[in-house]
């Protein structure tokens, strides 16, 4: 077997791996599927295998598939086995393979190399989604079951959406805001594709938050997409592309903070450095990157510049992003801020470090897989009787607002962003 192939699998990495099993319990698609090449040491011993060549890539391709990428398996690791490097090595290998595909790849291309990273896209999308929901085409489309005949059960996600902001209204956001000077820091927002495309009202209040909270908020306008996505889906050169142009859209100014609202796009960014090698220029300048990375929440706590003013008398539950727990480290901040709030009541999850099943677009490729890892969150989250479940990513928010549709609980139960329930409090500055 080729020493490249053995590079890009991380084979050196895979002997980290005792195969003590701590990581089964911790891992979703082991828990609902049951199968050992469905858990994390079975994944990695089958990537070994490929390495040796005592097995083909397409015996690998479906055990990582199957994978969400969640990492919980990495904070129970007693080895600090380096799982992710490991996995997207698959990633990339299995993508190689499928390349050979024209018409997949032509697709995967499209949607890669041009949607995801193009703001222009982005807001396309956006505006279309804005189109069809205040013409009423939702109306006619939901009262005729037309978006039942979607592939890939588009209908459900459809019916999750929130409600988009007019073209005029994104138009009119400038790039950068101030209320008093000097500010207490300066931040340059990370506003993500998914997020300012579908939940730009979202990235709206994460803005204000800031502005309340004493900061200077800009928005390069050369940021693209973080490169989550293409990671994920092994194609790691294209990622590494996204990262340099991101490093050099925030380098410029000095920021204190680089803020996300989005795990996922916080957990990749954070992990920038490890794509380019170390003692080099671009290593050094991810280095500067990543130190500057943090999630909406952690900022809130650390410049403490607010006071919540409005009682919200109910019971809410917080559902932690994977990523943002996992990867980025970031468990207490969110719950810090959510226990400000006067009058909630909150209660916790008895599992809130297992997968929601949304892991990017995985309930999209694998959506029966997706929604059993679902069930058990539910179960979960029906068991604390909640009138919200507080989310921090996403696709965790739109997960959840379909899981509360497949209990048939969407008049009792929402599913609110973490800084769309702060606004809601009424945030003064202290």
């Amino acid at each position: 077997m080729s020493e490249l192939l053995k590079e890009k699998l991380g084979y050196d990495k895979t002997f980290d791996c005792v195969q003590c099993g701590y990581c089964l319990p911790a891992c979703p698609t082991y828990e609902t599927m049951e199968k050992e090449t469905h858990s994390p040491r079975g994944r990695i011993n089958l990537v070994k295998m490929v390495a040796e060549g005592k097995a083909t890539v397409e015996d690998l391709k479906e055990p990582i598939e199957k994978c969400l990428g969640c990492m919980a398996c990495t904070t129970v690791c007693p080895t600090n086995v380096q799982y992710g490097a490991i996995f997207e090595g698959a990633k990339e290998v299995i993508d190689e393979e499928d390349a050979k595909s024209k018409p997949r790849k032509l697709v995967e291309d499209f949607f890669f190399q041009s949607f995801f990273p193009s703001s222009k896209w982005m807001k396309s999308l956006g505006n279309a989604t804005w189109i069809y929901q205040s013409s009423g085409l939702q109306k006619v489309s939901r009262r005729f079951g037309l978006t039942k005949r979607a592939p890939l059960h588009i209908h459900e996600f459809e019916a999750a959406l929130p409600s988009m902001p007019s073209p005029k209204k994104r138009k009119d956001r400038a790039s950068r805001y101030v209320r008093k000077r000097p500010a207490a820091a300066k931040v340059g927002f990370f506003t993500g594709c998914i997020m300012d495309s579908v939940f730009f009202e979202s990235n709206q209040n994460t803005m204000e938050l800031l502005l309340r909270s004493g900061a200077e908020v800009v928005f390069p306008e050369e940021q693209t997409c973080c490169g989550a996505l293409h990671a994920h889906s092994g194609k790691i050169d294209t990622s590494i592309e996204l990262a340099k142009q991101n490093i050099v859209a925030f380098e410029e100014e000095g920021f204190d903070y680089i803020v996300n609202n989005a795990g996922g796009c916080g957990a990749r960014m954070i992990e920038y450095d490890a794509l380019f090698k170390s003692g080099t220029e671009w290593h050094a300048r991810a280095l500067r990157f990543v130190s500057k990375v943090k999630d909406i929440s952690e900022v809130l706590v650390e410049m403490d510049g607010l006071v919540f003013e409005k009682e919200l008398q109910r019971t809410v539950t917080y559902q932690p992003s994977c990523h943002l727990r996992n990867v980025q480290k970031v468990e207490n901040e969110p719950l810090e801020l959510i226990r400000q709030i006067p009058g909630l009541t909150l209660k916790e999850l008895d599992r809130p470090e297992f997968c929601c099943g949304s892991a990017g677009v995985y309930n999209i490729v694998n959506y029966e897989d997706a929604m059993d890892i679902l069930d058990v969150k539910m179960k979960d989250v029906c068991g604390k009787n909640p009138a919200g479940v507080v989310t921090s990513n996403p696709g965790c928010l739109l997960q959840m607002k379909l899981g509360i549709e497949r209990e048939g609980l969407s008049r009792e139960i929402d599913s609110v962003h973490l800084v769309d329930l702060l606004m809601e409090a009424e945030p003064k500055p202290k």
